[in-house]
């Protein structure tokens, strides 16, 4: 009889499978708890536009000039300006330099106008904005979170996936286009300047290949490649600041997971976007 019970009871005789099994479903759970919320948030925006206008406003406002300390130095303008202006520098370094040791030094302007609108805004971008926009609004909803904040705007009746997340994504989005323009004119201009002031290459030369082999596709696929990035980064901040437990704690821990998710995520949209966009004839012809 006691045989019979036992046979019964797979995870009385397999504790280790029955864990692997649970914990295997819990992750399923979580994956399909994220997507319901994304899927939940984007549709939510329409409502945020209407209903919530001041808090976007408000939030846009506040991405992109920042507070507190961030709003000393300029906010996320200045940050995201100053970010790719060095990257923009080390494209003129690098450029120039391995340029000359072919003898194709004239090439730097082409180095320009080719990686920094393909590769090197979007990422930077996607790294500058995960760092202070998409973490700061994972600390802020985490701390609503702990503080029962966000059980007290559902009892008064405010839909907080909307109030809350659904204006943080389309405030990301609309901030990203002027950043977007800011991080592209510091990124060339950086990359110009370098070369033509400090390794003393004609600028008429700089400006022809610059000009040459910039291509206006190039620049909207960028920005559309931005735009998905910076959507991505919000709906996972979002996501795990809305779901933040454990105390302060916890929402440091929130903020660390959805920095890192953020992180893997973006870089895997950079690197789909370009392989689908330029993963065949890459859209460039050195010759003719």
């Amino acid at each position: 009889m006691s045989h019979t019970a036992t046979s019964g009871r797979p995870a009385g005789r397999y504790p280790r499978l029955a864990r692997t099994r649970n914990r295997i479903l819990a992750e399923l759970d979580q994956i399909g708890a994220q997507t319901r919320f994304y899927f939940l948030t984007l549709a939510r925006i329409p409502d945020a536009v209407i209903n919530y206008r001041p808090e976007l406003l408000r939030l846009i406002a506040q991405m992109g000039l920042g507070s507190g300390a961030l709003a000393s130095i300029g906010g996320t303008v200045v940050i995201v300006g100053f970010m790719t202006m060095t990257t923009g520098a080390v494209v003129a370094a690098q450029g120039y330099t391995q340029f000359q040791s072919v003898g194709v030094e004239a090439f730097t302007g082409f180095a320009s106008a080719f990686f920094i609108p393909r590769l090197i805004v979007p990422g930077t971008a996607q790294v500058t904005l995960t760092a202070t926009v998409g973490a700061g609004a994972t600390a802020q909803m985490g701390a609503m979170r702990i503080n029962e904040e966000v059980d007290a705007l559902e009892v008064i009746g405010i839909r907080t996936v909307t109030y809350l997340a659904a204006t943080r994504v389309l405030a990301g989005t609309i901030v990203v286009i002027p950043l977007y323009a800011v991080a592209l004119m510091m990124g060339f201009v950086a990359a110009r300047y370098g070369t033509t002031l400090i390794y003393g290459q004609a600028s008429g030369v700089y400006d022809h290949y610059f000009n040459t082999f910039l291509n206006t596709t190039d620049l909207v696929v960028s920005f559309l490649q931005t735009i998905v990035m910076i959507v991505v980064v919000m709906l996972v901040c979002t996501y795990y600041g809305y779901t933040a437990t454990g105390g302060p704690a916890g929402v440091g821990e929130a903020v660390g997971r959805a920095v890192r998710a953020s992180m893997v995520v973006g870089a895997v949209v950079l690197v789909a976007v370009t392989l689908a966009v330029y993963g065949q004839s890459g859209n460039f012809h050195l010759a003719g």
